[in-house]
C-alpha cells in the first residue's frame, strides 16, 4: 500500500512521509488512505453541497460534518483505523443525502441537475482493505503531484491544508455556539475547486481567499471564546501539584474542558492543564473553579516523558496525542475527533469513565512546595488596556522593538533556536509569544523583566490567538500612523501541522510581509512556489538566531 503524507513539517527527510519511511507522528499506510479517502469523500459531499446552495439548499448536519472531519485529518489527531473508516462510510451517506438535496432544489427550481462523477459518483468498499486500495486510484496524492507538477500540486495541497486548520477552529466556534453561514459554504467551496483543474494564478487566489475566511473564523472563535467564558486577564498558574485526585487535560478544547470542570466539582478531584490548554487559566469563566489547580508539563512532543510521570487520569481533547506508552495507556482517554486505538474514547461528554480513573489512581499524596510559576492572559484586550503606556515607551525610546514568537514546537534539536532568540532579544524589547512556541522559555518570566510595569514576555494564548496578536499589531499601527510592515515588529513563526498553514495564509491575506519561517519550510511548497512567497511576502527562512536577531533589529 502507498502512503505520502506531507502535510505537517515533521515529514521525513522534508519531503514526505511514504510507506518505507514511517511518520513520526505515528501514521500507518492504512490511517493515512483512510484519510485521504475521507477528504475524498467530502469532496464529493461539496460537490452537491456547493451547487444546492446556490439554489437555496443547505443541510445543518453535513455542513457541521464537513467542519468535523476536516479537523479529524489534521496532524496527530486521529490515528484509530475503525474510527477513520466509520468517517469515510459517513461521508458516502451524507453525500448520497446531498446529492438528493441537490436534485429536490433542482426540482424546485425547473431546472436540470448536472451529473457529476468522481467524488460524487464514489462508491465506498465493503471493508478497511477495500477502502485502502481505491486510495491507490482515487486519492493518491503522490499519484496527482507527478501528474500536475509539483507547483500546482504544491498549491493545492497549501489550501487542502490550510482548510483543515481553519476547518479545526471553525469546530471550535462551533462547539460554543457560533457558526456562520459563509464559513459552511466557503468550505464546501473550496472542496469543491479542488475537484477541479486550476491554473496558478487561480490556485494562489485560493490560498489568500482562504486567509480571507480564516481570519473570520479567528475572530469568531476569539468572540465565542470570551462571550462563554468573559476576556483573558493575566493570571499566575501555579506548576507546583496539590495533594489529592488528578486529571490532565491537554488539547485546545476549552468547552469540554469547562465540561468537565462542571463534572468534576465537589468529587475531591483536581484538574490540570498541558500544553496549549495553559491559557485557560486565564479565563473568569474557567478560572472560577477552585478546582481547576495549575498546570503540568510543557509541549505537546514531551508528552510520553511528561505523561509517564503524571499519577492521575489524562485526557487528549484535540491535536496533539502521541503513541500513549504502556505505563499510562489505561488512564489514557480521547475525546473529540481524536483518537488511538485501544484507548477509552469520551463519548457524548459523559467523563464518568475519565473520572472513575482518576479516583483509582493514586493522585498526588501531598502538596508539592510552590516552585515556577507560569504568567498568562495578555490578550488583545489586555495588551491594549495600556497601549498608552506602550506608546509612550516607544516614543520614549524606552520601548524599541517587539517580537512575535509563536506557532507550534516540536522535538528537534534545531528549535531551540526559538529559545536562543527569545532569551538573547535585547531588555529595551518585547516578545509576544503564542501556541505551544512558549513552552521553550515561559519559565523565564523573571528573567525577562518588564519595562515601565509592562511585562517583556507577554503570553497571548492559543495558537488561534494569533487573531489577537494581528488585532494589536493594527492598533499599534493606526496610533503610530502607519501600516503593520513598518512597525518595529518581527514575526517568527515556527510551524507543525495545518492550523499553522492557516493562519500563514492569514498573514499573507493581510498583506503582512517580513514573516520568518521555520524551522523547516513547508514540504509541499515547491522552489518556485517559494520564490513567488519571498518575492512577495520577503518570507525568511529561519538561519542563526543571533544572525538573524540583528537582522532583525536592524530592518
Amino acid at each position: 500500500m502507498s502512503m505520502y503524507c506531507n502535510q505537517c513539517e515533521q515529514t521525513s527527510k522534508g519531503v514526505a512521509c511514504t510507506e518505507s519511511t514511517p511518520a513520526p507522528c505515528g501514521k500507518n499506510p492504512t490511517v493515512a488512505a483512510l484519510q485521504d479517502m475521507l477528504v475524498y469523500g467530502l469532496k464529493g459531499i461539496a460537490q452537491y453541497a456547493t451547487r444546492a446552495r446556490t439554489l437555496g439548499a443547505r443541510d445543518a448536519e453535513i455542513d457541521s460534518f464537513a467542519l468535523e472531519a476536516l479537523f479529524l485529518t489534521i496532524t496527530n489527531v486521529n490515528f484509530d483505523e475503525e474510527a477513520n473508516a466509520r468517517f469515510v462510510y459517513r461521508a458516502a451517506e451524507l453525500r448520497d443525502r446531498a446529492r438528493a438535496m441537490y436534485q429536490a432544489a433542482c426540482e424546485r427550481a425547473g431546472q436540470a441537475a448536472e451529473t457529476l462523477s468522481g467524488p460524487a459518483a464514489w462508491s465506498p468498499a465493503s471493508d478497511i482493505a477495500g477502502l485502502a486500495e481505491q486510495h491507490e486510484t482515487l486519492a493518491n496524492l503522490k499519484a496527482r503531484r507527478d501528474a500536475i507538477g509539483v507547483d500546482l500540486a504544491g498549491l493545492e495541497e497549501m489550501a487542502l491544508f490550510g482548510l483543515k486548520g481553519m476547518a479545526a477552529y471553525a469546530r471550535h466556534a462551533e462547539e460554543l455556539g457560533l457558526k456562520d453561514e459563509e464559513v459552511y459554504a466557503f468550505t464546501h467551496q473550496v472542496l469543491d475547486f479542488l475537484t477541479r483543474d486550476n491554473g496558478l494564478d487561480d490556485l494562489v487566489g485560493m490560498n489568500l481567499e482562504i486567509g480571507r475566511v480564516n481570519f473570520k473564523v479567528l475572530g469568531m472563535l476569539d468572540a465565542a471564546n470570551t462571550g462563554a467564558y468573559g476576556d483573558p486577564v493575566p493570571t499566575e498558574v501555579s506548576t507546583s501539584a496539590r495533594a489529592g485526585k488528578a486529571i490532565l487535560v491537554s488539547g485546545h478544547d476549552l468547552k469540554m474542558l469547562e465540561e468537565l470542570l462542571k463534572q468534576t466539582e465537589g468529587t475531591g478531584v483536581n484538574v490540570y492543564t498541558h500544553c496549549e490548554m495553559l491559557p485557560a487559566h486565564s479565563y473568569p469563566g474557567l478560572k472560577k473553579y477552585s478546582h481547576l489547580v495549575g498546570n503540568f508539563g510543557g509541549a505537546w512532543h514531551a508528552q510520553q516523558k511528561e505523561f509517564a510521570q503524571w499519577p492521575g487520569a489524562i485526557l487528549m481533547t484535540t491535536n496533539c496525542i502521541i503513541e500513549p506508552k504502556d505505563s499510562y495507556k489505561d488512564r489514557f482517554f480521547t475525546a473529540g475527533p481524536v483518537g488511538w486505538p485501544g484507548l477509552q474514547h469520551v463519548e457524548n461528554n459523559d467523563f464518568s469513565p475519565l473520572i472513575a480513573a482518576a479516583q483509582a489512581a493514586p493522585g498526588f499524596s501531598e502538596d508539592e512546595a510552590e516552585g515556577n510559576k507560569l504568567l498568562c492572559g495578555f490578550g488583545h484586550n489586555t495588551v491594549m488596556s495600556v497601549a498608552g503606556t506602550v506608546i509612550e515607551a516607544v516614543k520614549a525610546g524606552a520601548l524599541k522593538h517587539f517580537f512575535l514568537i509563536g506557532g507550534c514546537d516540536g522535538a528537534k534539536k534545531d528549535r531551540e533556536y526559538f529559545t536562543d532568540l527569545a532569551t538573547s532579544a535585547p531588555k529595551d524589547s518585547v516578545v509576544l509569544t503564542l501556541g505551544c512556541k512558549k513552552f521553550r522559555f515561559n519559565d523565564k518570566q523573571a528573567e525577562f523583566g518588564d519595562i515601565g510595569g509592562i511585562p517583556r514576555l507577554l503570553d497571548m494564548g492559543q495558537c488561534n490567538d494569533a487573531y489577537s496578536a494581528i488585532l494589536v499589531a493594527s492598533e499599534l499601527a493606526k496610533a503610530f500612523e502607519t501600516d503593520v510592515n513598518s512597525l518595529p515588529l518581527s514575526l517568527v513563526i515556527g510551524w507543525i501541522e495545518q492550523k499553522a498553514v492557516c493562519i500563514l495564509q492569514t498573514l499573507l491575506y493581510l498583506g503582512i510581509k517580513n514573516i520568518r519561517l521555520g524551522p523547516g519550510l513547508p514540504a509541499f511548497v515547491s522552489p518556485a512556489v517559494l520564490n513567488v512567497l519571498v518575492e512577495k511576502f520577503n518570507i525568511t527562512p529561519l538561519g542563526d538566531a543571533q544572525n538573524d536577531l540583528q537582522a532583525m533589529l536592524a530592518s
